[in-house]
């Protein structure tokens, strides 16, 4: 379910409610509240039980602390003072993007911010999976090479978004940084996206490579260009989804075209570099549809166009051609937020 569908359904699930607590028969957030199935979802600390350096650094960034600095916030009052929200940690507009829910013994509640399983999915299918290295005292570093493709190979197929999977991974970034919720914007005063790059921002303090290097080095150069493109690509589909849904010619609209033009602009700045098909195509989407109201279906179906794209160019090049781009990238002073040191 795209972030999109699942506002919508959040909305009719709202009204429903509304009407229930009219009758005197209040309900909680449903399942289909959230952006993963609270049923699903084993928590960082499952995650923790091998990735302690990792969950230690996401413990630190802001992706864990807006579990109890986000309520807090005046800011955050404000919003949801305006958009009728009582309860932040407990109803859906603000469930969707800043908080992981799971269910335990039938009661489903936030159990901590935006985590682990909000990039990597839900875990329950696929974490004993992950966790197995051929055997109860097998470890790691001892994992049989087939052993670890087959594992690689089975936990996807069960649902786990791997870092080599750039382009499902950064979607689910770009599915709360772009602000999917026109009434949010326009009624609560949210801003209409943040400034995401996804360069920056998973260079700085969200970085978790320490499985890899004990000193958390950045990504590849060919990673970081990987990075980048597909995060620009990933910018112009979700502001083209923004655009669709938008209803009136108020803030969240005009914030929503600005960013597909900007984006469009980044992506023809980049075929200036590295030639290839697939940003060729997508700059043709992305002429050929109209950025107004009521363009619903035409603007949909260009955004799911470039998505189809966008995952072929991540799945097709390993950027180690895209020497071209390399003036393009961020630096390190640009990266969002302080790099953790285990």
């Amino acid at each position: 379910m795209t972030a999109f569908n699942l506002i919508k359904r959040i909305g009719l699930i709202k009204r429903i409610g509304a009407v229930l607590c009219l009758l005197g028969i209040c309900v909680t957030a449903q399942a289909s509240d959230y952006r993963l199935d609270p049923a699903r979802v084993k928590g960082p600390d499952a995650c923790g039980e091998c990735h302690e350096n990792s969950v230690s650094a996401w413990k630190l960034s802001h992706h864990a602390t807006t579990f109890k600095d986000m309520p807090r916030s005046d800011g955050a009052r404000e919003i949801a003072d305006k958009m009728g929200i009582k309860r932040i940690k407990s109803e859906s507009d603000c469930l969707t993007c800043h908080f992981t829910a799971s269910e335990n013994e039938g009661s489903t509640k936030p159990i901590a911010g935006i985590s682990c399983e909000s990039c990597h999915g839900a875990g329950a299918d696929w974490i004993d999976i992950h966790s197995d290295f051929g055997g109860k005292d097998v470890k790691a570093e001892d994992e049989d090479p087939a052993h670890k493709l087959k594992r690689y190979a089975d936990s996807e197929a069960a649902g786990m978004i791997r870092p080599s999977n750039i382009y499902k991974l950064a979607e689910n970034c770009f599915g709360c940084h772009t602000v999917p919720n026109e009434e949010l914007v326009n009624k609560g005063g949210d801003v209409a996206g943040s400034k995401f790059g996804l360069v920056r921002w998973t260079q700085g303090e969200v970085r978790h490579n320490i499985w890899y290097s004990d000193d958390n080095t950045e990504a590849s150069l060919e990673r970081r260009r990987m990075l980048y493109v597909v995060g620009k690509l990933l910018d112009l589909e979700y502001a083209l989804r923004g655009v669709s849904k938008a209803t009136v010619k108020a803030d969240y609209a005009l914030s929503m075209a600005k960013r597909a033009k900007k984006a469009t602009a980044f992506i023809k700045k980049i075929s200036e570099s590295i030639d290839t098909p697939e940003l060729a195509e997508v700059l043709g989407v992305a002429a050929s549809v109209k950025l107004k109201l009521n363009n619903e279906a035409a603007l949909v179906e260009a955004a799911d166009s470039i998505s189809v794209v966008s995952s072929k160019f991540a799945g097709s090049y390993d950027g180690s051609t895209f020497s071209g781009l390399d003036a393009l990238l961020p630096t390190p002073d640009k990266y969002n937020g302080s790099v953790f040191e285990g």
